[in-house]
C-alpha cells in the first residue's frame, strides 16, 4: 500500500520538472481552500502544502495561478480580522504626515509595511522576467520544497532559542518592516513560507511571538493581494470556463473561512505558547518528503530494466533483418 501511494505521489512529478496544472473540480476546490486557509498564516508554507497534498491525493499540481487566486480568500480574511488595525494605521499615518509627526507609531507602521513590501515585489518581478516558466521550474519540485522546509525549520528553531522577545506592538518601527520584508521575499521559494519567514525574522529582531505574527499578517496584505490579482488577471486572460470559475469561487470561499479561523487561533496560541510545534512539524514534513523520494528511487533502482516493459510475445522474425522486438 505504501508503494502504491508513493507511485501516485510521484507519477505526476517527474524529476525534470513539474507536471502541467490540472483541472480542479468543486470537491477538490473545497479541500484546496481548506489547505490554503489552514496553512497560509501558520508558519508551515501554504505553497508547499498546496503542491504536496493534491499530488499525494492523486489530483496533480493545481498550478501557481490557481493557488494564487484562492489566496484572495485569505486576504479578505486578514482584512476582515485586522480591519480596525488597518484603519487606525492608515488614518493615523495620514494625520501624522500632515502634522509632520514622523515618529508616531502609526506612521512608522505604515511606512514599514510599504517599504517591507518592496523586496518581494522586486524579486517577484525579477523571477517573472528571468524564469518565465516558474510554475514548472525545479524550485517548485518536491525535493526543493522539502529542503526549504527543513532549512526554515532550523532557522525558526534558532530564532525561538535566541530571540529575546522583549519588544511589544508599540515598539514596532520602519526598520522592523524593512527587515521582515526582506525575509518575506524568501517566500517566493516554495516551502519557505511567507508567515514562517517573517515570524522567524520577527523573533530574531526581538519581537514578542504574538507581535511578530500580528505584524507578519499586516505586512503580508499588500504582497498576497498583488499576487492574487496578477494571477487572477492571467487566469482570466487565458480563459476559464464555467466549471473553472466555480472552482475558483468555491476554493476562495473555503480559503476565507479557514484563513480567518487559523489567524484567530495562531494569535491566541502564540500569546502563551512557543513555536516549537511548528519547528518539529516543518522538519518532519521535509524529512517525510525526502524519505518518500528515496523510497521511490530505491524501488526504481531495484526494478532496473523492468521500467522498460518488453512484450516478448511481440517478438517476430523480420525477413533479412533478424529478430524484431516490440517495446511497449
Amino acid at each position: 500500500m505504501m508503494i502504491d501511494l508513493l507511485d501516485i505521489f510521484f507519477a505526476q512529478t517527474p524529476a525534470a520538472g513539474i507536471s502541467e496544472p490540472v483541472r480542479i473540480d468543486l470537491l477538490q476546490a473545497i479541500v484546496l481552500g481548506i489547505v490554503q486557509g489552514l496553512t497560509e498564516f501558520l508558519p508551515i508554507s501554504s505553497t508547499a502544502h498546496l503542491k504536496v497534498v493534491p499530488v499525494a491525493l492523486g489530483w496533480g499540481d493545481p498550478g501557481v495561478a490557481y493557488t494564487a487566486v484562492i489566496q484572495l480568500g485569505s486576504i479578505v480574511a486578514v482584512l476582515w480580522y485586522f480591519w480596525k488595525d488597518l484603519t487606525t494605521i492608515i488614518f493615523g499615518a495620514a494625520e501624522a504626515a500632515v502634522k509632520q509627526n514622523y515618529k508616531s507609531h502609526e506612521f512608522q507602521m505604515a511606512v514599514g509595511i510599504v517599504l517591507g513590501t518592496i523586496p518581494i515585489v522586486f524579486f517577484g518581478l525579477l523571477i517573472k522576467i528571468l524564469i518565465p516558466d516558474f510554475d514548472n521550474s525545479p524550485l517548485r519540485n518536491l525535493s526543493s520544497i522539502a529542503l526549504a522546509s527543513i532549512f526554515m525549520s532550523l532557522l525558526l528553531g534558532i530564532a525561538e532559542k535566541i530571540g529575546t522577545r522583549h519588544r511589544n506592538y508599540e515598539k514596532l518601527t520602519v526598520r522592523d518592516g524593512i527587515l521582515m520584508g526582506l525575509a518575506q521575499a524568501m517566500s517566493l521559494i516554495p516551502g519557505c513560507s511567507r508567515s514562517g519567514s517573517t515570524l522567524t525574522a520577527g523573533l530574531f529582531i526581538g519581537l514578542e511571538r504574538s507581535v511578530a505574527a500580528r505584524f507578519s499578517f499586516l505586512l503580508g496584505i499588500p504582497a498576497i493581494t498583488l499576487a492574487g490579482l496578477i494571477e487572477l488577471k492571467s487566469a482570466l486572460g487565458e480563459g476559464i470556463d464555467g466549471a473553472g470559475i466555480a472552482a475558483l469561487i468555491v476554493g476562495t470561499i473555503s480559503a476565507f473561512i479557514f484563513s480567518y479561523l487559523s489567524i484567530a487561533w495562531l494569535l491566541k496560541f502564540l500569546q502563551t505558547q512557543n513555536t516549537w510545534i511548528f519547528v518539529w512539524y516543518r522538519l518532519a514534513f521535509g524529512v517525510a518528503i525526502l524519505t518518500a523520494i528515496a523510497v521511490v528511487h530505491c524501488k526504481i533502482s531495484n526494478t532496473g530494466l523492468a521500467l522498460l516493459t518488453v512484450d516478448f510475445t511481440s517478438v517476430e522474425e523480420s525477413p533479412g533483418h533478424g529478430t524484431a522486438v516490440s517495446l511497449q
